[in-house]
């Protein structure tokens, strides 16, 4: 496997080691509805930090992550501060920002994307997805560090070209698209479960219609019992559910619209069948030419309306729909310009570059479940949030967010539109997304370091939750679940065959009293909890030796606070 060489990359290889845990700290008054640290969530902060910070509660529980940082077009002013202790990386932090004339921006940019991608895949599931936009400037370089961080080039699922139609390059190229990479995990994983949602509604219309065909003897009878039924079954065809109508074989169709999406488009007469006059054109005329128009007529793929004043559509049928995301995706990027203006009526310009909700909307209905996390850690304007609501809004899931973003904004822009397009905004009641979709979420801050060695000082006394998450994720590498938390037991959870114990207060004269070390007592009580399995004890002292613990056969073995985990004292 071919592995990217890049200046720095042995200061940044282990960096995301380095970086110390931050605890999530909720502001109740800037989010909506009960603070809840398992449900959809906004994190102002550098991210670097609070993807660490989030390992302890979501190590590979992520489904999707799907974000957009920086493409380092040398324009965009970004800085590389992450602050690694070497020489080299200091001096490079004396010329910041990044620009075009910065002959190590490359280099830059890859040891500002390395930890953080590794912090990224320590949180994805075994099955997920991860979704990175990107254009030229970084493509290569993204996709050697994917296949390396990855551990194995299969683990690449492809790349979406993007066609935004917009021309951002100065030479005789015109530049109309982006990149979307896309990486798991693990490839089988995602494989034996990431099937689109919308193959069995496909399957579904399919098997009806036959049904349909077979027990209605006449076009009109056919036509008025699948009426009746897709009324009543509407909600659960989406997206599919554009397709209305059902032909003598029962085929359904739906149609699509034969505008020109942007710049002006073909113009020709279109007779109508009946009236025999020119059907009414679109107002930018046909986005296909008139001997693509005379292939579709010949095949009778054209809808007609009543008369002629109707705009013609294209019939689409349910039996050739993609249920796989395709390669390319054709969709004006100025949308999301206009996203944000209904969204933000009060400012000229809310946000730069922003992302449509269509793009994203499109990529999460195939690549999440009705009950995915999805991750956004460069949120920008919170687009990905935007998305995830509408989508749960359209089937009925229970998808949840998180969002991480470190810039000024986060609070009045990102948090601000997740807000709007929960609560809706006043007076605007057109669009569901104006009007509000409801929901809640939690805005978080980072509060400051869990440092093990101060603990004992009184240095640093997090929260019981706070330290637990951390020591736990240490002892386990997996998350901690909240709500198998005993804090009056000292007991943090359980995982692959050990259960994990803290006895701590945030109290220093509590830690230094005798109340604070592990027993024979109390590891015998530990112990009885579940014989079967190891104990793992974290304590500030013991007044019991791991010797005597194992000549009694008592399964508990103790950790000391606050020194490293694995120097786990035997004696």
């Amino acid at each position: 496997m071919t592995e990217l060489s890049f200046k720095g990359k042995e200061f940044v290889y282990n960096h995301h080691l380095a970086v110390p845990f931050r605890p999530l700290v909720p502001h109740p008054k800037k989010g909506i509805g009960p603070v809840a640290l398992d449900g959809n969530l906004i994190i102002q902060g550098d991210n670097l930090h609070a993807l660490k910070a989030l390992l302890p509660l979501y190590a590979g529980k992520v489904d999707c992550i799907f974000i957009d940082p920086p493409y380092n077009t040398g324009n965009e002013g970004w800085c590389y501060n992450d602050n690694v202790n070497a020489p080299m990386i200091r001096e490079w932090l004396a010329s910041n920002p990044i620009n075009i004339e910065d002959g190590l921006r490359h280099d830059k940019w890859c040891a500002m994307m390395w930890p953080r991608l590794r912090l990224l895949f320590d949180l994805l599931s075994d099955d997920g997805v991860i979704f990175i936009c990107i254009d030229d400037n970084e493509l290569y370089n993204m996709k050697l560090m994917l296949d390396e961080l990855s551990r194995n080039p299969s683990n690449w699922i492809g790349t979406i070209v993007w066609k935004n139609v917009t021309d951002n390059n100065p030479t005789r190229i015109a530049v109309e698209h982006e990149y979307i990479v896309c990486f798991s995990k693990d490839k089988d994983s995602v494989e034996k479960v990431w099937k689109s949602q919308f193959s069995d509604v496909k399957d579904l219309l399919v098997r009806v219609g036959s049904e349909f065909a077979a027990e209605h003897p006449t076009p009109e009878e056919m036509q008025a019992a699948y009426t009746a039924w897709f009324r009543e079954h509407k909600s659960e065809l989406w997206p599919l559910d554009r397709y209305k109508y059902i032909d003598a074989d029962g085929i359904y169709t739906g149609s699509q619209s034969v505008h020109n999406p942007g710049r002006e488009g073909y113009r020709y007469d279109v007779m109508h069948p009946k009236t025999g006059k020119p059907c009414k054109q679109p107002l930018m005329g046909y986005r296909f030419s008139e001997e693509t128009m005379r292939d579709l007529l010949a095949n009778d793929k054209i809808l007609f309306g009543d008369n002629h004043e109707k705009i013609i559509e294209i019939k689409v049928y349910a039996k050739d729909f993609l249920d796989k995301l395709p390669s390319v995706i054709e969709l004006d990027g100025r949308t999301a310009a206009y996203e944000l203006r209904q969204l933000f009526p009060e400012r000229a310009k809310a946000f730069d570059n922003p992302k449509p909700t269509q793009l994203v909307d499109k990529i999460l209905s195939y690549a999440t479940r009705k009950d995915s996390l999805v991750l956004d850690s460069f949120a920008g304007s919170g687009t990905t949030a935007h998305s995830v609501m509408k989508l749960n809004a359209k089937d009925g899931g229970q998808r949840r967010f998180i969002l991480v973003e470190g810039e000024h904004y986060a609070d009045e822009l990102t948090r601000e539109r997740v807000a709007r397009v929960q609560s809706g905004i006043p007076g605007a009641d057109q669009e569901p997304s104006h009007s509000g979709l409801g929901g809640t979420f939690t805005y978080c801050t980072l509060g400051d370091p869990v440092e093990l060695d101060k603990v004992l000082s009184g240095e640093t006394l997090p929260s019981y939750t706070g330290l637990g998450a951390v020591l736990f994720h240490m002892a386990t590498n997996h998350a901690l679940v909240p709500t198998a938390v005993r804090e009056d037991d000292f007991y943090l959870g359980a995982t692959e065959g050990q259960h994990v114990w803290l006895i701590y207060k945030p109290d220093l004269d509590w830690l230094k009293s005798p109340e604070a070390a592990l027993t024979l007592a109390r590891a015998k009580t530990f112990a009885t909890t579940d014989p079967t399995m190891r104990h793992l004890v974290f304590a500030p002292a013991r007044f019991v030796s791991q010797k005597m613990l194992a000549e009694q056969n008592i399964p508990v073995e103790f950790v000391p606070l606050p020194f490293a985990l694995y120097q786990i004292d035997r004696s």
